[in-house]
């Protein structure tokens, strides 16, 4: 008997929105070696380098992800194609004001860049709502087995709210509203944009960074099925695995410690502290964390059904049996 598997489905605007953004991050490794200008303290490519990887990994994956669907995939296709289009007209702002040494975030300096801005939000607040309805669609079809389905769907929530913390950042500050200089938002807290940063992420090491709650929220959409991912490979060499009920039990501990994190990251940003030099309450919550993560995923394998080999079934049972 042949056996036949069908070819792996993709959404093909978000796929070739990957594609062409792979090529995109390979134009801006060669502008952050050969173009030495600086915006705000750091490279001008370094932020749309900093996208377009970003965008790499969202797009393969929401590419994927739409592909599998079974119900409702005429409208996640065309959810799915807005939110490639929406994304896409936000960086070729954030990419295009680069090459030109401005700043595209938060800038309404003038009636042009005010424009750039204006359309920016507009597309991110749409794309948060088609996105929100992407997710909806995931949690009415199943994409494998129930630990494989809440990773995905857990990852696609938590990656929404991470979407949404990008909002706080275009509150305009105090020192802003005192002394209005035609930027409106920041990313860092408690000091002005554009100091000491983590390279390439540009996560500011001297204050809060609102930007690091954003990141980490949005690639759960990533990092959660990798973990499933993980799991299901390590079923072949360690039979605990193999039980689906016990990777779910550890799908839903990473959820709820991701949302945790996500938690304390917005906490330590808000309170203008950078995150390389958390002070004594973010290192004990820190702490708390992974401590409660970890004594729950001792609970799981501690309290599991064991599964009984051959040899430990009674002899009267296998009599039965045959």
């Amino acid at each position: 008997m042949t056996v036949t598997t069908s070819p792996t489905k993709w959404h093909r605007p978000w796929f070739w929105l990957g594609v062409v953004m792979s090529i995109v991050t390979l134009v801006c490794i060669g502008g952050l070696l050969l173009d030495h200008r600086t915006l705000l303290g750091v490279n001008v490519w370094e932020k749309p380098l900093k996208f377009s990887l970003s965008t790499v990994l969202y797009a393969f994956t929401w590419s994927w992800l739409i592909g599998q669907l079974q119900r409702y995939r005429r409208l996640a296709w065309w959810a799915g194609t807005i939110t490639a289009v929406l994304w896409t007209i936000e960086l070729v702002i954030i990419i295009g004001d680069a090459a030109g040494g401005a700043q595209s975030h938060f800038n309404v300096t003038t009636p042009y860049t005010a424009t750039l801005w204006s359309i920016m939000g507009a597309s991110i607040a749409t794309l948060w709502v088609v996105t929100f309805v992407l997710s909806i669609i995931l949690f009415r079809n199943s994409i494998g087995d129930r630990a494989r389905n809440l990773a995905i769907r857990a990852g696609a929530l938590i990656a929404l709210l991470g979407m949404g913390l990008a909002f706080l950042m275009t509150v305009p500050t105090n020192a802003q509203l005192a002394d209005f200089k035609g930027i409106s938002g920041a990313h860092t807290v408690g000091l002005a944009d554009g100091g000491p940063g983590i390279p390439i992420l540009g996560w500011s090491t001297v204050g809060g960074d609102l930007r690091i709650p954003h990141f980490i929220g949005m690639h759960a959409l990533q990092l959660l099925p990798l973990l499933i991912i993980l799991l299901e490979l390590g079923a072949s060499r360690v039979p605990l695995l193999r039980d689906v009920t016990l990777r779910y039990r550890i799908v839903l501990i990473a959820a709820l410690s991701y949302l945790g994190l996500i938690g304390i990251v917005t906490w330590q940003a808000l309170r203008g502290q950078s995150i390389v030099h958390p002070d004594a309450l973010t290192l004990a919550a820190a702490a708390a964390l992974v401590t409660t993560g970890l004594v729950a995923v001792g609970i799981v394998l501690a309290t599991r059904p064991r599964t009984r080999t051959f040899a430990e079934v009674p002899v009267p049972e296998l009599l039965d049996a045959g």
